[in-house]
């Protein structure tokens, strides 16, 4: 509908929609993974990843809003509004988003887990297109902010929910399990009652185990340590590392005693440093 008005009329009109759910996730450990990756690996590995969640979405009333580097941003009830259905149609796709996890593999990778997390949240919120070149059709307001904010106090392989979300999902016919989070700090709101999302009543989806860690730095390591293993076990340790150019400024490598060591920064880095105090960059 805003492809059609803007080749009939040129300009879609700003409308505000009372009820939407939002959905926002991204890649845990993303800067991690890139750590150790060529650019043409990273693209590769977004391009593999976003195709199969596209291809979820075909089979759910949501719209794709966009993008932005590993972030992942779907909403429903706009620009199409479908009742209680936006709720349900994010659940639904967030359930089937986490179960695809569970097999997918990475190519460069193997053997490292793919983690994410999930946020979504429900209100009202105002969308329209913005610009001439490039238009994009964006959305507006606190249900917006707070759908990310969901996703960034999230755990990694975990659907969080908000209340207002909960109680769309239990005044339909779907019977959708979760679990309790607890009060949650969103900034700019406070203290608010959040949820895990688990599963339907008499459905069974292949859920991956969400990864278990003191806290994210902690995880952070663990992700490297698990990539550092799968990459000297299958390029032939530290010569398999000196001859990728990843986007790192730094390459790892174990030493003798299994302990991570930093080696200098690769060969197209060095093209922009100097020793010369007076050469300016």
């Amino acid at each position: 509908s805003v492809v059609r008005s803007l080749k009939e009329t040129g300009r879609v009109e700003p409308e505000l929609f009372e009820e939407v759910t939002i959905y926002f996730s991204d890649i845990v450990g993303f800067t991690t993974l890139c750590h150790y990756s060529t650019p043409m690996e990273v693209v590769d590995m977004l391009n593999e990843i976003y195709k199969n969640f596209d291809s979820i979405l075909d089979h759910h009333d949501v719209y794709k809003v966009e993008t932005i580097g590993d972030a992942y941003m779907v909403a429903s009830g706009l620009p199409k509004r479908n009742g209680n259905r936006h709720a349900v149609d994010i659940a639904h796709m967030a359930l089937d988003i986490l179960s695809f996890l569970g097999t997918f593999k990475l190519q460069h990778l193997p053997g490292i887990p793919l983690w994410i997390r999930i946020g979504m949240h429900s209100g009202p919120c105002a969308a329209g297109v913005v610009g001439n070149k490039m238009p994009r059709y964006c959305l507006f307001g606190d249900t917006v902010n707070t759908a990310s904010r969901m996703e960034s106090t999230g755990l990694p392989l975990r659907i969080h929910v908000s209340q207002p979300t909960i109680k769309i999902l239990q005044r339909t016919d779907c019977k959708f399990e979760f679990e309790k989070r607890g009060e949650t700090y969103l900034k700019g709101k406070g203290k608010e009652m959040t949820y895990w999302l688990t599963g339907v009543t008499g459905r069974k989806y292949n859920l991956p185990t969400p990864p278990t860690a003191e806290n994210f730095q902690r995880l952070q390591q663990d992700l490297a340590d698990m990539i550092v293993s799968s990459l000297e076990k299958h390029r032939a340790g530290k010569e398999g590392f000196e001859k990728r150019k990843t986007l790192s400024t730094r390459i790892r490598w174990r030493d003798t005693n299994g302990n991570l060591q930093k080696e200098s920064s690769p060969e197209y880095f060095h093209l922009a440093v100097t020793d010369s105090p007076s050469t300016f960059l």
